[in-house]
């Protein structure tokens, strides 16, 4: 029987016009640092090829396969979103994410290190909709242009700042340290969204449209 406090009954949304609600703040902060990933790996090639005794082109498999994953996980998500609450897709997303960056911190070789990215792709993969899904729900129909807008900007900027990010944590240490850097920050982040992040909407039964 879940608990109350994991999976609580959905609310009712109350949303201040013109600010953004704060569910909203929470998860493009989450939503951001997942897709920070997608090209976090671009810089650390070279010391992937010698660590990993790899080709140049195998190499950016973990980047391809990143990528290719979210194409595969993302039409089937509506659906995935449609029967279960709010909590349960967050909790599912960020802790795919989680499991994944702890995997590649940890990965002994190139092909544990090619799963972890997939895994962590899938839970990149449930966050955008998740969040699309939500942003229609809790924000007032006068203020939708504006939010989404913020939010585009916000799910832009990420992808665009993974080499530099990873350029700078890459001064420090070994590629490791990519994955062993964003772990703790996700945690946080995903034990403070679990603490704040109520229900919105109802599960419902729906299929798959192969």
């Amino acid at each position: 029987m879940p608990s109350p406090q994991l999976d609580s009954p959905a609310k009712p949304a109350t949303a201040v016009s013109g600010r953004t609600p704060a569910v909203i703040r929470l998860l493009v902060l989450a939503t951001f640092v997942v897709i920070l990933n997608e090209t976090i790996m671009i810089n650390a090639i070279p010391r992937l090829m010698s660590a990993l005794h790899i080709t140049e082109q195998t190499a950016q498999w973990l980047s391809t396969a990143f990528m290719l994953t979210m194409a595969a996980v993302i039409p089937i998500t509506g659906w995935f979103l449609q029967r279960v609450s709010t909590r349960s897709a967050y909790t599912t997303a960020m802790g795919l994410f989680l499991l994944g960056t702890a995997l590649a911190a940890v990965a002994p070789s190139f092909e544990v290190l090619l799963g972890a990215r997939i895994i962590q792709a899938s839970g990149t993969a449930v966050m955008m909709p998740l969040l699309m899904t939500t942003l229609m729900q809790v924000v007032p129909e006068t203020d939708r242009g504006r939010v989404m807008g913020n939010v585009s900007l916000a799910i832009s900027v990420a992808p665009a700042m993974g080499p530099t990010v990873s350029g700078v944590i890459l001064q420090f240490g070994s590629w490791r340290l990519l994955f062993a850097v964003v772990l703790p920050i996700a945690a946080v982040i995903t034990w403070r969204g679990l603490k704040q992040l109520k229900n919105v909407g109802e599960p419902q039964f729906s299929t798959i449209d192969w």
